[in-house]
């Protein structure tokens, strides 16, 4: 699995450098986001999925134990630049009502700048 992880102030950015968040790297992206999360201590994070072109329900429930770990601390996170196929997925299951969606890392960099701790 090939991923880029950077650190700005409080906010943490994951870069999934790969096509596919499928069954086959779900686990391993579990791993890094509670290594990241719950090791670590990271409260702000970004999830760029700009290189990711597809992705399924075991990619999905990665994303969602990024989620569950923030929520049950206290923390934020925003998925960024999804492809139109990865961001309609995340439409029709609905959790664009519980995950925070933006355009471009710039723009959930900025939210999560201006949201308080």
């Amino acid at each position: 699995m090939n991923y880029e992880i950077k650190k700005v102030d409080d906010i943490t950015v994951f870069k999934l450098n790969e096509k596919r968040l499928d069954t086959n790297i779900s686990g391993l992206v579990k791993g890094e986001f509670t290594l990241l999360l719950k090791v670590e201590g990271a409260s702000k994070l970004i999830i760029d999925l700009s290189d990711v072109e597809s992705c399924d329900s075991s990619g999905l429930s990665a994303i969602l134990v990024a989620n569950r770990i923030l929520n049950s601390t206290g923390g934020s996170m925003r998925i960024a630049a999804p492809s139109e196929k990865v961001s309609s997925l995340i439409r029709i299951t609905q959790l664009d009502r519980v995950l925070t969606v933006c355009n471009t890392v710039d723009e959930a960099f900025e939210e999560l700048k201006n949201e308080k701790n």
